[in-house]
């Protein structure tokens, strides 16, 4: 929709907020670039996007932003996570994978809790809203109270039920009873502008068959998205294939759970077979360089999956695997780390920005309303500081955001239209409350020792069942 195929109505008059001064990077089909330009919202969407002196002079605002001197562009999204994590980030580097596998599982068990996970997620949202992540795809434990804090700081989150047929779940709910508890969340829920509902099947070595095709059935029933780990490293694929003689997402389609409202976190481990697959079914794939780099994983076959056209979103995973809820920063590492093999084309820069926004957008099935500025969708912007040393000169600036640019130049976001940051100060979040909350209830999540931890799992040296072990406790 063009600013002049609005309706009357919609045209000049009060608005909620103004964003004006700045050029607008608009990431719609054209790359559009608005030189000293504005956006108009109003009800938490945006109205008009178009030159800075006709929308000051058209529309009358409640609330302003000055963006002389800054750019202007589309809230990140980021497609896969698991936020509460924030409460364990740094207990497991630079040790082997069992040494991993032993400090974060204890502390899981231990410290998971309505409670622990309302203080990770209100420090992860502070970090993210900081690094201009305005939507996330949340994987966690109970995600009732993620909800509740996101709602609170007016923040775009999407989350929902989780699987796994595991003993012992840190929700203390028997996988028997599972089903009927998502049913009736999901029944329960009205999904706010910009969301929809989500269920989460945890992995093809964590569910069997059956169940993941129950999951994926309730999924449909309520038009929600299914969010599943698949092919993340060559462990899991040996030990799915192991297991039923088939690889993860050779399994997946077999089941019917591929589809358009399936999105896969990491895809590394893939043949050219199951990237025709993925491509045929309209599965989206939520790609995370900086935790598959930093576990060891590998590097997803990304262009090969954008060559066959399939939609590729951006994540960080967990503060766990990854340390760090950064988007942007993914966003330079997904640009550079495919260019590796030798041609420096494979992932430009336009098109790493584009998997942080529009395409992550399109990943959750959400690209009518998220993912880029233009009149119609949600109000979901962020303000760069221009003004630095590292971005001076500037001459593209899609080259910019991927290669030079910090998440700490974010200096407003906003979410729906409502400024939960201003000037590098949050508005909706009690930040020093919030990081004295996440250190208190971190404190007692103390790992084991090294030298313990490589103790108690020094006699394990199969592949498939360290990996396992991995993706059952820490849905890494």
């Amino acid at each position: 929709m063009h600013p002049t195929d609005l309706p009357a109505q919609d045209r000049g008059g009060s608005i909620d907020l103004l964003v004006h001064g700045g050029d607008v990077l608009t990431v719609d089909a054209s790359g559009t670039i608005v030189k000293d330009g504005a956006v108009a919202v109003r009800d938490g969407r945006i109205v008009e996007v178009g030159p800075a002196d006709r929308l000051r002079a058209a529309y009358e605002a409640a609330d302003e932003l000055d963006a002389r001197g800054c750019l202007v562009l589309p809230g990140l999204i980021n497609t896969h996570t698991h936020l509460a994590m924030t409460l364990f980030r740094g207990i497991a580097d630079d040790v082997t994978l069992q040494g991993f596998l032993a400090r974060v599982i204890p502390a899981e068990a231990e410290q998971l809790s309505p409670h622990t996970v309302t203080a990770g997620i209100r420090g992860a949202i502070a970090e993210s809203v900081r690094g201009g992540v305005t939507t996330a795809l949340d994987m966690y434990w109970f995600h009732e109270a993620a909800e509740a804090v996101a709602r609170d700081a007016g923040w775009r989150l999407l989350t929902g039920p989780t699987f796994m047929d595991v003993p012992g779940p840190p929700d203390g709910r028997a996988y028997a009873d599972r089903l009927g508890w998502a049913a009736a969340d999901l029944a329960a829920r009205t999904p706010a502008p910009g969301t929809r509902p989500v269920l989460f099947a945890h992995s093809a070595y964590t569910l069997g068959p059956e169940q993941l095709t129950a999951i994926s059935a309730l999924a449909r029933e309520h038009g929600a998205l299914l969010h599943i780990h698949a092919a993340e490293n060559a462990g899991e694929v040996e030990m799915v294939t192991e297991q039923h003689g088939m690889r993860p997402v050779e399994l997946l389609d077999s089941l019917g759970v591929l589809g358009p409202d399936t999105l896969l976190a990491h895809a590394v481990d893939l043949t050219d077979g199951e990237i025709e697959t993925i491509a045929r079914t309209g599965t989206a794939v939520a790609h995370c360089p900086v935790s598959n780099l930093k576990l060891g994983c590998g590097i997803a076959r990304v262009p090969d999956l954008l060559d066959a056209g399939v939609t590729v979103g951006l994540g960080t995973d967990g503060a766990v695997s990854s340390n760090t809820l950064d988007l942007l920063g993914a966003v330079k590492l997904a640009a550079l780390v495919h260019k590796a093999g030798g041609d420096p084309t494979a992932v430009g820069a336009e098109q790493a920005v584009r998997m942080a926004t529009i395409e992550s957008a399109r990943a959750l099935g959400l690209g009518d309303q998220l993912g880029s500025l233009e009149p119609g969708k949600r109000a979901d912007l962020i303000v760069l500081d221009l003004a630095r040393p590292h971005l001076t000169p500037r001459h593209d600036p899609w080259s910019m955001l991927a290669y030079a640019a910090a998440s700490s130049d974010v200096r407003d976001t906003v979410v729906d239209g409502r400024v939960l940051m201003r000037d590098r100060t949050l508005e909706t979040v009690d930040e020093q409350r919030a990081l004295r909350a996440l250190q208190d209830a971190a404190t007692s999540a103390a790992a084991p020792s090294t030298s313990e931890a490589e103790s108690s799992t020094s006699g394990s040296s199969d592949p498939a069942s360290t990996a396992s072990t991995s993706e059952v406790a820490s849905t890494v």
